[in-house]
């Protein structure tokens, strides 16, 4: 049976200041005190980065990498030191035949059919598209254009269209810029926002909750200093009393005030980790045509490859909507820091932009006339990737080129797996461990299929009161802080979970991240979670017979 925690009530209230991932790591130091004393085994469900890698792009980088560094030797016998990879004629043909040469290197096969596929079906240049292969496997320029290398960006948009409009992408075509990573992104975007006075200090914003705590943290930073409506998914409940996890239309319907400048929207939701069903998408999708066509819409789609069928704003809102996708959860590359921004070529960025005041216009035609003779034509993706150097140092901009190619061939594999081998792999992997935790528990849930399965936030007061009634509800609001059941099970079970209610969830709610344990631990973290909850249950019996 759980015991009650060492931390006390004060300094828990003190902790509750911190973002839920600093918070964390006070965790952590109590579960690996517990662990060094043979208390418990320390496990941590708290941090999402996946215990799984997609290994078959990475063999195929690395068998690129040896053509590269061949064709840079070729004709030279200077120990360590190779020539600058260059557009020479005969390139495509050196490398279809190492292709051939090669037939039991690591990753040979997806080298073929990337190549094949490219060359085939994309109809690309084979000098372009070997040169770009080359060069950017060796990484030894700068990033051109700085956006995205071309082919990649092709490939790259194949992917999304795929992954996050379900195969059926809106008409037209999206500008792709290559990004350090999801968080990269939003930095770029906040910033090319409000240098482009398409926001300013102090506007109203609504942010989809439960989100990303560091969405929440940003909105307030003073910089900004927005003023935030809130869309809440905790508002809508089943009538066994459970969360949806959707937004209800009177929450999507708070996006009829003009005020509000910009939606931020993490779909699937974290930590919910559910998808936008298809209603509440179709209701966001009418107000934004019908009341609010000059509505910014943001959303972060990371986890959009764990639910099946799965459509993005981007597909059903492609003129208002930034997309932002981060390769690292799907492909456990959260080191290579991969992801990438996507907006319509046909937005409403680059018209309000062009609707500016002419004072406006002006000053920002200086700000980017340092990198062309016509900067009122520069789109809105192209300002971001220029904002990301500070303008000055546009020549340098640009993810790095292996980076990218890494990224291309992660997206290639995706496109040539026929039967979605890998990405069903993963979504299994969730499911099962999403079992494993609520057998744990004792628990049951209804069928979703909108559920990444990628975390869970559990809402202990739900629990509460509809276990053990109101006043069994008071009793815990009166007397513990919601993160004390994380204190106990840090200290005398060796486990970390995350307040759910740093993510701007419900205040006595705990995240569970379903991706970076073994399967066979989640019962045991069900089990504890159970126990500590019914060491409540009996004080607060205990207080009733007093």
């Amino acid at each position: 049976m759980s015991k009650p925690t060492s931390t006390s009530r004060a300094s828990q209230k003190a902790l509750l200041k911190l973002s839920p991932f600093e918070l964390k790591d006070e965790l952590i130091k109590l579960a690996k005190v517990a662990e060094r004393d043979e208390v418990a085994k320390f496990l941590d469900a708290g941090r999402g980065n996946p215990n799984w890698i997609c290994t078959t792009p990475r063999d195929a980088f690395g068998t690129l990498l040896r053509f590269g560094l061949e064709e840079s030797r070729r004709s030279l016998t200077i120990p360590d030191a190779g020539r600058q990879i260059a557009r020479t004629p005969g390139l495509a043909g050196r490398f279809e035949e190492f292709l051939k040469t090669n037939p039991q290197a690591p990753g040979i096969k997806l080298l073929n059919d990337t190549w094949d596929w490219g060359v085939n079906k994309l109809k690309f240049d084979p000098e372009a598209f070997a040169y770009e292969l080359a060069q950017g496997i060796i990484g030894d320029l700068y990033p051109v254009p700085g956006r995205m290398l071309r082919c990649c960006e092709r490939i790259v948009h194949e992917f999304l269209a795929r992954e996050m409009c379900d195969g059926r992408p809106p008409a037209g075509k999206f500008d792709i810029f290559a990004v350090e990573g999801g968080t990269a992104a939003m930095c770029y975007i906040f910033d090319t926002l409000m240098q482009n006075e398409l926001l300013h200090r102090g506007d109203t914003i609504a942010l989809a909750v439960p989100t990303f705590t560091p969405y929440i943290e940003i909105a307030h930073m003073d910089r900004f200093a927005f003023k935030v409506v809130n869309v809440d998914a905790a508002a809508e409940y089943r009538k066994d009393g459970s969360h949806t996890w959707q937004y209800s239309d009177a929450e999507i319907d708070k996006l009829k005030d003009k005020r509000i400048k910009a939606f931020f929207l993490v779909n699937p939701s974290n930590p919910p980790s559910v998808a936008v069903s298809g209603k509440s998408m179709r209701r966001l999708v009418n107000l934004v045509k019908t009341k609010r066509p000059d509505l910014i819409v943001i959303t972060d789609d990371v986890y959009g490859t764990f639910v099946p069928g799965f459509r993005s704003a981007m597909a059903e809102l492609p003129q208002n909507t930034i997309c932002v996708y981060s390769y690292s959860k799907h492909f456990g590359c959260t080191g290579w820091r991969l992801g990438v921004v996507a907006v319509h070529q046909n937005n409403i960025f680059d018209k309000m932009i062009a609707k500016l005041p002419a004072k406006t216009r002006a000053r920002l035609n200086h700000r980017y006339s340092p990198i062309t003779l016509e900067p009122a034509k520069v789109k809105f993706i192209d300002r971001m990737v220029a904002d990301s150097r500070m303008v000055a140092l546009n020549h340098t901009a640009g993810l790095s080129l292996p980076s990218q190619i890494q990224m291309m061939l992660f997206s290639a594999f995706t496109l040539l797996d026929k039967a979605d081998s890998y990405k069903n792999l993963c979504q299994l992997i969730c499911r099962r461990r999403w079992h494993a935790l609520f057998d744990g528990l004792g628990l049951t849930l209804p069928e979703d299929s909108n559920r990444a399965f990628y975390y869970v936030e559990l809402d202990l007061m739900v629990w509460a009161e509809k276990t053990y009634g109101p006043e069994f509800a008071r009793f815990l609001a009166k007397n513990y802080e919601c993160i004390d059941v994380l204190f106990r099970l840090a200290e005398h079970s060796g486990i970390v979970l995350m307040p759910g209610g740093g993510f701007g969830g419900p205040a006595w709610s705990v995240r569970v991240s379903l991706a970076n344990l073994a399967e066979e631990t989640y019962p045991k973290i069900g089990q504890y979670l159970r126990e500590a909850a019914l060491a409540y249950v009996n004080e607060w019996k205990t207080s009733q017979k007093k």
